[in-house]
């Protein structure tokens, strides 16, 4: 983990640095606006959560074959320049006593379809500045870089909303998005434009169409195909639990808002030593062992959250929960993250990402939509116990063995996979 990758690395490290810190400074800002300012209740923080990522993957489908053919680093700078825009909305709008819940949703949805369009122009720019056999490690410094900034962020930024207000962390994220656009700016170099599909082959086509070849390459390999539909739902179901914990944590049962980020920032030095095992873990026991020992432990752990009650206990409970979720997701994420690149050819990258972006808001999205209004007819704590216990039956999805071909940095797709994808 210590050896150099280079100082193109190293700028889109700190990059990466700057947009994660200020992503979690803001750690469910707009649910905190939503209850502390506006007075929302379970089924709006939901409605906002689901909205700002199903309408903003239904932006985004045009963009993944827009960016496959594309300079990488201009996309992504745009994309930075876009979200700080928008977020800049929001402590503007307060300060003029015009912000409202619906300035929330349209400026959610920007920043969802924004996000997707990064991502997918990132994961190309990642593989083209690391040799395949270092993609371990740079996965597992930008790991650790999230959960440091996941343990430090979310306290911080509900400190601050408890000294200046609630909007005082999304400024902070919007400066993030602005010292990113800066670092990748300076990563330097000539960054050549991606090769045009052949005139003998068809061109990709525009929106859901050329997103197609995306799903196409997902759903045809044995081991991506499962990897995919567990990493969907389990993130869907933890991230649909999510507004009604912070319902239930800072309305039934009371939690300052200093608490509650204290309370999802300490677990996270788990992500931490999560990150920096494994690179050893994978050395000694090989990706597939790692990601399916892992990959079942994650599920095993939002289960307690439905037991948290008021009081120190009741931290102390959400604390050794998270903290164990995130030490398991910490070594899972880089190990899956850097197997997922290397079962992607180059030219179809940024396609097969936002595919699996889209995929994955949208159902973050529905399930959150779901789960507020099943805690609406129940309870927080009962919707949160039912996700628990559909998360302990997503292990079964996990891919058994390697039956795939792998793509280094300078590898295409073989005729054969060219023409059924």
């Amino acid at each position: 983990m210590g050896r150099s990758l280079g100082r193109r690395f190293g700028w889109l490290w700190a990059a990466y640095a700057a947009s994660a810190f200020g992503t979690w400074l803001a750690f469910d800002a707009f649910a905190l606006i939503a209850i502390l300012a506006l007075g929302a209740g379970p089924a709006e923080v939901s409605a906002l959560a689901a909205a700002g990522l199903a309408v903003g993957a239904v932006v985004a489908v045009p963009l993944g074959p827009w960016v496959e053919f594309r300079r990488k680093r201009p996309v992504m700078i745009a994309m930075d320049l876009v979200r700080f825009a928008a977020l800049m909305s929001v402590p503007a709008t307060y300060l003029l006593g015009r912000l409202s819940f619906a300035q929330l949703l349209v400026v959610a949805v920007v920043v969802g379809a924004a996000d997707i369009a990064f991502t997918a122009a990132s994961g190309a720019c990642l593989k083209a500045l690391v040799r395949s056999e270092d993609l371990i490690v740079a996965n597992g410094r930008l790991e650790a870089t999230t959960w440091t900034a996941t343990a430090l962020g979310p306290p911080l930024g509900t400190a601050a909303i408890g000294l200046v207000g609630p909007v005082a962390s999304v400024a902070a994220n919007a400066v993030g998005f602005l010292l990113s656009a800066a670092g990748i700016g300076a990563i330097g170099g000539r960054e050549p434009r991606p090769p045009r599909p052949a005139r003998t082959a068809p061109p990709p086509r525009p929106g859901a169409g050329g997103l197609l070849e995306g799903w196409r390459h997902i759903l045809a390999g044995p081991a991506l195909r499962p990897l995919f539909f567990n990493t969907v739902l389990v993130n869907g179901l933890i991230m649909a639990a999510s507004p009604l914990l912070a319902v239930l944590m800072l309305g039934d049962l009371g939690f300052a808002p200093w608490q509650y980020g204290l309370a999802f920032g300490v677990p996270c030095v788990g992500g931490l030593i999560g990150s920096r095992l494994a690179r050893p873990l994978l050395a000694r026991f090989g990706q597939h062992k790692v990601m399916l020992t892992t990959g079942t432990l994650r599920a095993c752990w939002p289960l307690g959250l439905a037991f948290v009650g008021p009081g120190p206990t009741g931290l102390l409970l959400v604390v050794a929960v998270e903290f164990g979720l995130i030490t398991c997701m910490g070594v899972f994420n880089p190990v899956f993250a850097t197997y997922r690149l290397q079962q992607l050819p180059p030219d179809r990258i940024a396609r097969t990402l936002t595919a699996w972006s889209i995929t994955s808001k949208t159902t973050i999205a529905a399930m959150t939509g779901a789960w507020g209004l099943l805690a609406d007819l129940t309870s927080p704590r009962t919707a949160i116990a039912i996700a628990g216990l559909l998360l302990l039956a997503t292990p079964l999805l996990l891919p058994r063995g390697d039956r795939t071909p792998r793509f280094d940095n300078a590898d295409q797709a073989p005729p054969e996979r060219q023409t059924l994808v």
